[in-house]
């Protein structure tokens, strides 16, 4: 049966991006390029997690993570990525503002969700078929996610820095029951995996 999962690089004080997003600094401000060190220097180390992380049938992100952009859209922005987004895969982008379906390069489609997580994920669930659902980011939506207990294995990649502010993983979320899936450390970042239980 698929599930709902979430691949997360966060750092070891528990930020998933510093402060002071911008359009210049997607991740914010301080050292965040020592977040994703560990996928694009120690890719080999790390192939079974990569692998995971694009193992999904379908994607769900928060509008800050597709851009910088509030309010009405700017409909040249087509996202962070590129011409050829990473996912290849229907990808769910939450916002307030409708936006027609915006198709890439490589099978990617954004499909802009304004009626919410429910939604989305319903959405997402019918686009992958028998394959799981990916809540991708950023730390809002993850944390929406968890507290709707809709997120059922957690995948963090803890990064060796320390970012001391921004958006944090885990708050506003109650309580919750995690189970260690596994754990292992690599040179540039452990990967530990929880099962959420409910």
């Amino acid at each position: 049966m698929s599930k709902v999962v979430c691949d997360i690089t966060v750092s070891a004080d528990g930020y998933v991006a510093g402060p002071g997003q911008s359009h210049d600094k997607p991740f914010g401000e301080g050292p965040v390029d020592q977040l994703h060190r560990w996928m694009f220097e120690t890719g080999d180390e790390n192939k079974a997690e990569m692998d995971a992380v694009t193992a999904a049938g379908a994607y769900i992100m928060g509008r800050n993570m597709f851009g910088p952009i509030r309010g009405e859209w700017d409909l040249d922005w087509t996202g962070w990525w590129g011409d050829e987004p990473p996912y290849h895969a229907p990808v769910f982008v939450l916002t307030h503002h409708a936006r027609e379906p915006l198709a890439m390069a490589g099978g990617t489609t954004f499909t802009f969700v304004t009626d919410g997580l429910e939604s989305a994920l319903d959405q997402a669930r019918k686009a992958a078929g028998d394959r799981d659902v990916a809540i991708s980011g950023g730390a809002a939506t993850i944390n929406q996610y968890l507290g709707a207990g809709l997120i059922d294995e957690l995948r963090t990649h803890i990064a060796p820095v320390a970012l001391g502010a921004g958006e944090r993983l885990f708050d506003g979320v109650p309580a919750l029951d995690l189970e260690l899936v596994s754990a292992r450390p690599a040179s540039l970042v452990t990967h530990i995996t929880y099962r959420v239980r409910r």
